[in-house]
This record gives C-alpha cells, structure tokens and sequence, in this order.
C-alpha cells in the first residue's frame, strides 16, 4: 500500500491546467480568471444620488427648518436640466444625476411640500455631501478590479458589466465524461433478474462531476467487451478532458477495463492506505488523465472526493489551496470504532454545529456497499489507524455540504 499523499500528488501531477478561454460573463459563473481585470471607467460614472428626495445647497438648510422653492424634478438616467440656486431645490429619485449647484440630498422623510408642490420644507440640516453617492466612490480608472486565480461570483459578474465588460478570460470548466462497463449492470426500473445490478455509480459520479462545478458528460453503459469498451475509452477522451470508469481496479483482478486501459494507456495501478477506496488506477489516455475508481458504490464516491475532484479543480485554474477539502476540527457525539489495519478511515458522518463546534456522529453503516449512509453524511471524518473514536474526542472533518 502506498500513502494517501503519495497517491495524490501522482494524480494531480498528471492533470494539466487547461487552456484558457474567452468567456461571456453569463457562461462564466464559478470559472477561474486567468488575467488581471482593471477598470475602464469610473462606476458610479457620475454623482447621484442614494435615494428620493430633494437636492439642496446645504448652506440653504443649515439653520432649518428651511422653506426652499421647488424648481422641478430630476429622474434617475435624465441628464438634469436644472440648477439649484439659492433658496431652492429640486426633486430628484434615486439613482439620479446630482444637479449643478446642488451639493446634498434631504431625504423625503424629512420633508414636507407645499399644496401647491411650488415649495418644500425641509425639517432638519443637512451636511454637504448628505446621500450623494459621488462618481469613481466604488472604482475609479485603472484600478486593478481582481486578478488571476479569482473564482468568478455573482458579484465578480456584475462588477464586470458594470464596467462595460461582457467577455472575461477564464480556464473552462473541465468536460469530464463517466462511462460504466459490465454484463450485470441494468438501466431503468424493470425487475431485475438473478445477478444483475443496477447502475447506480455512473449516475452519481455524473452528478459528482457537476457538483465540483465540470460539465459531466454521460458515456453511457458498455458490456464486457474489449473491442467495445476500448472504442468507449477512445471515443471519450477524443471529446473529454478527463475521463472516469468505475470498477475492476483491484490489484489482481482480471477485468477489461484493466485489460484495455493498460494496453491503450500509461496507467498506475494503485493500493493505498485508506478505507473505503484503497484500489485506484489513474493515467493518460492520449493524454487525456484517466481516473479508475473502485467499483463498490460508497468507494467510488470517496475516491472521487480524494482523487478525481482535487485534480479537476487544478485543471480547472483552482489555486492548490483549493483543489482539497480543507478539514475542520469537530468532536465526536458518539462513539466511531474501527479496528487497527494500517489505513486511514473516512467514516461517513452526520454533523451538527451546537455550542461553538462539529458535535459528529456516525450516519449508519460504514460498508463500502451501503450507499444509504453516505447519502445520509455531512462529511467524512478523517479515522487515523487505531481503535477509533471515544466520546468528546476531537476528529478531523471533510464537510461535503
């Protein structure tokens, strides 16, 4: 058996950074920037103000309550064809351009117009600058915005198109395909026969794939056919950029993805030190990285998680502080037994946050078979080799949601 570490740095020492792209903002949420963004222009691009009110000369109100003359009104994107001059003020709606001679804004809560509309009063004073929002307050030109490496949000998007910028260099995110082989696997509801199984591994490491924010792309289900999966494996890497089989990568084990992947590939075939997961196979396949999973549905979503997530984040342009889950100390509620076999265990937990910290407890049965809990789990807690976890024991945590 090989280290968990070990096992994960020839994995991501064989995931290359892919090249970059010109994105549209809309398609870009979640990607990585590959350049430094520096703004153009000022936003606001002009003094306005932050809400309805009257703009006034602040040296008008500063013994009120004050009487001004109402000289009209300025809405929000009309150039104002008003000036406030002494004794007066104008009306004007948030978001509106700050009228010459104007140097404040009295909210309208504070004011009281005449019958007439012909005049207001304004019950308090106001300082200079009172609710203006001045133009450049929030960038000003050539003020570097964010730079590389910066994982695009909502804000980072509508900062751009504030900014009139509406394409943004960015890594892709990885097309990442999922294929599953075998004569036992069924597709659908129908009553399964005697020995058959359904194929439940490709639908969750498509939705895994999704979730680590790729674009997953469905391979389908292969029979145990050399000629059939090599063409499978071909055709996958000719249209991915990475791909994931799931099964027959046990040391030992006479199967056809092993037999195809190692006469087509530069393969690893690997044992480490952790349960669930301990059988990995990574490579290349025309250069293309390669990743095969255990085959035992709760091994398959753990290797994901250890494996194939961190090394598509770093395809993706992610910093290598964030290609892993980095662990969160929590405190077992319950008891987490294991038995001394020189590996690491990912139990799969349930967590709650009570009293300042992770309160964890186990979410069912541990087989690498019994999916049923790893659907129940909030995180992985990282077991060392030993005899387990008592009551009040502290315990490292992989959050998963």
């Amino acid at each position: 058996m090989i280290p968990l570490a070990e096992a994960q740095e020839r994995v991501l020492a064989g995931c290359g950074v892919l090249a970059e792209i010109t994105a549209p903002v809309d398609d870009a949420r979640g990607l990585v920037t590959t350049e430094t963004v520096v703004a153009p222009e000022l936003v606001p691009p002009f003094d306005n103000t932050a809400m309805d009110g009257f703009a006034v000369r602040s040296a008008d109100v500063a013994d009120a309550p004050a009487t001004l003359a109402v000289e009209g009104t300025i809405a929000a994107g009309v150039p104002p064809d008003i000036t406030v001059g002494a004794g007066q003020a104008a009306r004007i709606m948030t978001g509106a351009v700050i009228p010459p001679g104007a140097d404040a804004v009295v909210m309208v809560e504070l004011t009281e117009v005449s019958a007439d509309g012909a005049a207001v009063t304004v019950a308090q004073s106001v300082p200079a600058g009172n609710h203006i929002r001045r133009a450049g307050e929030d960038l000003s030109i050539g003020q570097t915005v964010f730079g590389p490496g910066e994982v695009l949000t909502p804000g980072h998007l509508g900062v751009l198109t504030s900014l009139g910028m509406y394409r943004v260099r960015v890594r892709p995110k990885a097309r990442v395909g999922v294929m599953s082989t075998g004569d036992e696997l069924v597709e659908g509801p129908q009553a399964l026969e005697l020995g058959q199984i359904r194929d439940s591994n490709r639908h969750t490491l498509l939705a895994l794939v999704a979730e680590a924010g790729c674009e997953p792309v469905d391979l389908g289900s292969m029979t145990d056919d050399e000629a059939e999966i090599a063409a499978g494996i071909r055709a996958g890497v000719e249209k991915c950029d990475a791909l994931l089989t799931s099964g027959g990568v046990s040391m030992g084990d006479y199967d056809y993805v092993k037999k195809v992947l190692d006469e087509i590939g530069d393969m690893s075939w690997m044992q480490v030190a952790i349960k669930p997961a301990k059988p990995l196979a990574f490579g290349l396949v025309d250069g293309t990285p390669v990743f095969g999973l255990p085959g035992n549905p709760v091994s398959s979503m753990v290797s994901f998680e250890l494996f194939a997530r961190p090394g598509l984040r770093k395809m993706m342009g992610h910093s290598p502080g964030a290609w892993h889950r980095q662990p969160v100390l929590g405190r077992a509620a319950g008891p987490l037994r294991r038995r001394p076999d020189g590996k690491t265990h990912f139990a799969r937990v349930r967590v709650e946050y009570a009293d300042g910290q992770y309160q964890v407890t186990s979410a069912g049965g541990q087989g690498s078979h019994q999916l049923s809990a790893m659907a129940a789990a909030d995180a992985l807690a990282v077991l060392p080799d030993g005899e387990g976890l008592a009551i009040g024991d502290p315990v490292p945590l992989l959050i998963l949601r």
